[in-house]
């Protein structure tokens, strides 16, 4: 039996002139957990792999701007050597802009670990952990502008709206903790591409990522939106869920099943049991000294990363599945077309210490094992000046490199040429790079598909092949 009489006003009425708004409908989470927990259709419950995965989860940072591998971790001995002369080669067809003779790495390299492999005075941090780190040097794409090239990074498209490689993950696994998203991007830009970067697209609306603040908003100050409700108590919000419920009953009666509307409850749902967990998450009062010191949360220059990168600790052991960390402010962060020796200074010093107390955190909890960490930007830079002491954006050959979730450590992948501009051993295409994430996964990026538009969609489109190499 309904509360109302249906011929009082229609559910759409009710919608559009009710104060409470959309924001407080995340309160239909109310729902008792015998309810939630009968239903068979929650598109976000944990979902079997295709094979044993190696990985449970992925941490990924995001250095937006395209950092130089030449400068980082792909160390060119032939550069340093050969600096102020012109290029040997031909330079791609397709150039971002004009450069001009090769311009040496202003940084020493040196080596590191029991693996030996070069990293760059840049990362001294990072380089500590070398011997976890799977350092693929051999990756390039197709697009040479940012835009274009966060998409493909992201979704696998520079073209198309596609749904990104966080909702294809939890489209794929669901999500450890139902009262998480299954993907939570944190201080994401806004900018190239902004939410398509983290958009379900054409899948379910549960799949879309959940942004914690943007990149114009201090990590101490992120939040996720309508995350709170300081207006109606507890008691007031189960009776207005109940009233809202049966309306929702009611049309539904009227009109049948609507996936849109079930979309729409479910994520509003999931937004009320967050209000609970999310600020427990972001409290880290409980967090030691040493912890906090580890991820340089008592400097200033690193603190607001390092809190980027504890938070992502602290979803990852509350068994969110991807979550994306971006080192990006209201600039193009790691876009150094000039000045690179100060940019590049500045930006490593921002996330050197924070990523290595990542991953020596995770490490020493347990996680590291069955936690992926990808790290890298959208592409990388030219071996060439751009100016007197720039570097251009250059996707034929950059590096990304991998830690955790079964892959091997300490291991140089791939390569690019003597000077670094063209990928040339192993080379892995950004498809390659998203199949073989999926496939640590326990995920076939061919098999795992949707139906849209009458064909068969995966994030790999129609290539994609996994990189055996890498794995443990």
């Amino acid at each position: 039996m309904s509360i109302l009489p249906q011929s009082l006003f229609s559910r759409r009425d009710l919608l559009k002139k009710s104060a409470v708004g959309f924001g407080n409908l995340a309160l239909l989470s109310m729902l008792n957990e015998e309810t939630q927990a009968a239903s068979a259709k929650d598109p976000l419950s944990p979902k079997e792999p295709h094979f044993t995965p190696r990985a449970k989860r992925v941490i990924f940072l995001f250095m937006k701007g395209g950092p130089s591998h030449m400068d980082t971790f792909d160390y060119k001995p032939q550069l340093q050597k050969y600096d102020g002369k012109p290029f040997p080669f031909d330079k791609p067809r397709v150039q971002f802009a004009p450069t001009g003779n090769l311009l040496k790495s202003p940084w020493k390299f040196k080596q590191y670990g029991e693996s030996g492999i070069h990293v760059s005075e840049l990362f001294p941090n990072v380089a500590e952990c070398v011997d976890d780190l799977c350092i693929i040097n051999s990756l390039h794409g197709t697009n040479a502008a940012h835009g274009g090239a966060s998409l493909k990074l992201h979704t696998g498209s520079d073209a198309f709206v596609r749904p990104s490689i966080g909702s294809w993950v939890t489209y794929g696994l669901g999500t450890e903790n139902q009262n998480l998203p299954g993907f939570i991007t944190i201080c994401p830009t806004l900018a190239h591409g902004g939410v398509k970067n983290w958009s379900s697209a054409f899948l379910p609306a549960p799949y879309q990522g959940t942004p914690l603040g943007n990149a114009a908003v201090a990590a101490k100050q992120a939040q996720i939106e309508y995350i709170k409700n300081n207006f109606l108590s507890r008691k007031v919000q189960r009776k207005q869920v109940e009233f809202l419920n049966d309306l929702n009953r009611l049309h539904q009666d009227e009109t049948g099943p609507n996936q849109i509307l079930e979309d729409r409850i479910g994520s509003f749902e999931l937004a009320f049991r967050m209000q609970e967990e999310v600020p427990q998450i972001q409290d880290i009062s409980g967090e030691t000294e040493a912890t906090r010191k580890m991820y340089g949360l008592d400097e200033e220059k690193t603190a607001d990363f390092g809190r980027q990168c504890l938070m992502a600790r602290r979803f990852a052991e509350r068994g969110v599945r991807f979550i994306q960390v971006s080192h990006s402010d209201q600039k193009v962060q790691w876009d150094q077309h000039g000045n690179l020796l100060e940019g590049h200074g500045k930006n490593a010093k921002e996330v050197d210490k924070p990523i290595a107390g990542l991953l020596k955190d995770l490490k020493q909890r347990g996680l590291l094992k069955d936690t992926l960490v990808v790290w890298g930007g959208e592409f990388g830079r030219t071996p060439t000046a751009q100016g007197k002491n720039g570097r251009d954006h250059n996707p034929e050959g950059f590096t990304m490199w991998l830690a955790g979730g079964g892959v091997k450590g300490g291991l140089k992948y791939g390569a690019t040429d003597e000077f670094g501009y063209y990928a040339t051993k192993d080379k892995m295409h950004i498809h390659d790079f998203h199949a073989t994430l999926l496939h640590l996964l326990g995920m076939n990026h061919e098999k795992l598909t949707y139906r849209y538009a009458g064909r068969d969609f995966r994030l790999t489109d129609v290539a994609g092949h996994v990189a055996h190499g890498i794995l443990a």
